[in-house]
């Protein structure tokens, strides 16, 4: 890895647990919506539910070489303060799970973050649940954090990244 402080890489970001990972977000930059552009490779980092042991050990090994569906993600800026995109999954044959982007409080701190809201027409129900956002910790390397909504509330489900494909 670069350095523990300087992540330059997914696989740099894939070294890393979920301790560390929050801090590492608690310290990133906000995005401007047109700094996300384009086809952005992904990948699925560590889950705080799974800290330790086998489940980890598991997500990791499958986030980097099993047959993860989920591909990365595609912004397209519409204006300076909002944006859309779409999940690419099974190799990029499929776009899937459409969100609209904006700037706003994070849910993980006292900052804002790249917010992105699949609460759109045509996703289904659970996906509508689910609210992503960005930070930027290296030039053209996202970190995100995948949150579910809940009744009670925002449950932090999984960090994932994004990088210039």
């Amino acid at each position: 890895m670069a350095t523990a402080a300087r992540p330059r890489t997914l696989d740099d970001l894939a070294e890393l647990g979920p301790d560390e990972l929050l801090a590492l977000y608690h310290n990133a930059k906000t995005p401007r919506v047109e700094d996300l552009r384009g086809k952005l490779k992904g990948r699925m980092l560590a889950s705080p539910l799974a800290k330790h042991g086998a489940v980890a050990d598991f997500l990791k090994h499958f986030a980097a070489d099993g047959p993860m569906p989920w591909q990365g993600k595609t912004f397209r800026p519409l204006s300076k303060d909002r944006g859309e995109g779409i999940n690419r999954v099974f190799g990029n044959r499929a776009n899937w799970y459409r969100f609209e982007t904006f700037v706003g409080p994070s849910r993980a701190g006292d900052f804002d973050a790249l917010q992105l809201d699949y609460d759109q027409h045509g996703n289904p129900f659970f996906v509508r649940a689910v609210k992503d956002e960005v930070r930027e910790v290296a030039p053209g390397l996202w970190l995100g954090l995948a949150y579910l909504h809940t009744k009670k509330k925002d449950r932090l489900g999984i960090f994932f990244a994004l990088a210039g494909a």
